[in-house]
């Protein structure tokens, strides 16, 4: 069913471009630019004495140190240990967070508070696509060396330095706002070079006015949702992981709990790599770099897998830089071959056509890991893959071959024409290519 589903990329909602997608591109690395995230994601409030208790028995991350005004990159995984997903934890107050990305954490967690016992009031602010109405908050995201002087002209003056995945509070534009550093398309530091502002949706234009008219001054671009997805690929986060939650009777209540129409209930599987089972594409927290964050001094679901497994074999995050010759082929190809006998397009610059990509990566005829959300930046100066290999394969400068295009001329999706696989060689590394 996944991998003829309809759906084809997750959606984001919005202008595709307000300049052109290479130069808010650039304008991360050399200026800043600055998107709306306000739409997109899902974002679920949990309120009430026993929020830190459910938050700990549903995430394999510590919470000693968590409460108002920190963040996390909150991971849940079922109790074989394979993720569900992952998404942004934001502690508004010691007793009411909210989870946002897409939808399988947000929906995850609610359902343990629904289930569990805990006193805790669930309040849904679903993406635009679900919900036909108005966000609670709007939510701009600034990157970019000169963010931080954007902000602070806007603001009229410094403000307080914020550690990384923490937040600040201060007033722009006349809105209390919070903002929360951390960076999407760059490597994490103190610098403070990503700025996530949060505010009351009603104030929003006031803040992206203020925010423009003082960006003039440092080159600030406005980004669109053409661009906004490929932050991703120089950071390294991989948003496709396939939610673990398709096969075992133990889940069979949380499956019948979604709805018909469910977000998990609506995506897509594509790629190359075409396995029997829904098992076969399931993740581990080391394969998406997530190992780190995995820490035992608390119990949650998931947690006696993940220590079994903690001395296994484990799969890596890497950076597969494509070798610029075999994508000029497989774009020329695409375009000027005879229908279905060239090979699948190469949409630019994000070439994901399915919900859960996953193509097949070789070194000669053995499978080594996979390759996920692909695309094309300026920063690099060509097309990458991030990607997860077997350890023993994660080795900088190796050499390996994607396969690109489904098996069989493709599947029943309609964002699948009728194409050929072919082969495409990547050089891999274990560090950011921007």
């Amino acid at each position: 069913m996944l991998k003829n589903g309809p759906t084809g990329a997750f959606e984001i909602p919005g202008r595709g471009e307000f300049g052109n997608w290479r130069d808010e591109q650039r304008a991360w690395k050399t200026t800043a630019v600055v998107f709306d995230q306000s739409f997109h994601m899902t974002d679920v409030y949990f309120r009430g004495p026993d929020v830190r208790r459910l938050l700990s028995d549903t995430g394999v991350n510590s919470f000693r140190t968590f409460g108002r005004n920190r963040a996390k990159q909150f991971v849940a995984c079922n109790e074989d240990g394979y993720v569900i997903g992952d998404a942004v934890l934001f502690g508004f107050e010691e007793d009411e967070v909210s989870l946002v990305g897409r939808p399988a954490v947000p929906n995850w967690v609610a359902y343990q508070a629904a289930v569990g016992g805990y006193d805790v009031t669930v309040t849904r602010d679903e993406r635009t696509v679900a919900n036909n109405g108005r966000r609670r908050t709007f939510r701009y995201q600034l990157q970019g060396p000169n963010a931080l002087k954007i902000v602070e002209k806007a603001h009229g003056g410094p403000i307080e330095r914020i550690r990384f995945f923490h937040m600040g509070e201060f007033t722009l534009a006349g809105c209390q706002l919070r903002a929360l550093n951390h960076t999407m398309s760059g490597i994490p530091g103190e610098e403070m070079t990503g700025l996530e502002l949060i505010g009351p949706a009603a104030e929003g234009p006031a803040v992206m006015a203020a925010l423009l008219e003082a960006g003039v001054e440092f080159g600030l671009v406005r980004g669109g949702a053409i661009a906004y997805p490929t932050t991703g690929f120089e950071s390294g986060w991989i948003p496709s992981p396939t939610p673990a939650i398709y096969s075992g009777a133990a889940l069979k209540p949380y499956r019948q709990w979604l709805t018909a129409d469910s977000w998990e209930a609506s995506i897509s599987l594509g790629g190359s790599f075409d396995a029997p089972n829904i098992e076969d594409y399931y993740q581990t927290p080391w394969d998406l770099g997530y190992g780190n964050l995995v820490k035992y001094d608390h119990d949650f679901i998931g947690r006696a897998a993940l220590e079994r497994l903690v001395d296994a074999p484990h799969r890596c995050k890497v950076w597969l830089r494509w070798h610029d010759e075999d994508v000029k082929r497989v774009l020329a190809s695409s375009l000027f071959d005879e229908p279905g006998t060239g090979a699948k397009y190469l949409d630019i610059p994000k070439s994901v056509y399915s919900t859960l990509p996953f193509d097949k990566v070789l070194v000669g005829d053995r499978l080594v890991g996979l390759s996920t959300s692909t695309g094309y930046t300026v920063n690099v100066g060509g097309w990458l893959s991030l990607a997860m290999l077997d350890e023993a394969d994660a080795r900088d400068g190796a050499e390996v071959t994607v396969v690109w295009g489904e098996s069989d001329g493709g599947s029943g999706k309609p964002t699948v024409e009728r194409h050929v696989q072919t082969e495409i060689r990547a050089t891999v590394s274990t560090m950011p290519l921007a």
